[in-house]
């Protein structure tokens, strides 16, 4: 039996909506912890960055435990658990480089 297929255009957001419902405030707190991660794992590389690394490690694993408490997708929680780590790896190495302190 003939079925029509469905063709809708890829956007970025799909991958983070897979059950086809917008879910804006999830994704900002994907996307922030991703961001927040990446950020904290890349200045943890120096360690006289190890204040902006150790703080925003500190706020990425904030929003990312929140981002899990309340995330819909799976692939809002692949993101949320990527960023998650990079912000847990960034401040535990700006806190042995100097802490949150200066």
């Amino acid at each position: 039996m003939a079925q029509a297929v469905r063709r809708t255009p890829f956007r970025p957001l799909s991958l983070l909506n897979t059950d086809g419902k917008p879910h804006p405030v999830e994704n900002s707190f994907a996307a922030v912890t991703a961001v927040l991660g990446a950020v904290a794992i890349i200045t943890s590389i120096w360690p006289g960055l190890h204040l902006i690394s150790a703080w925003t490690g500190l706020a990425g694993i904030l929003t990312g435990m929140w981002g899990q408490f309340i995330s819909a997708t799976t692939g809002e929680r692949f993101v949320t658990i990527i960023g998650l780590g990079a912000a847990a790896v960034g401040f535990y190495l700006g806190v042995a480089h100097g802490g949150l302190i200066p």
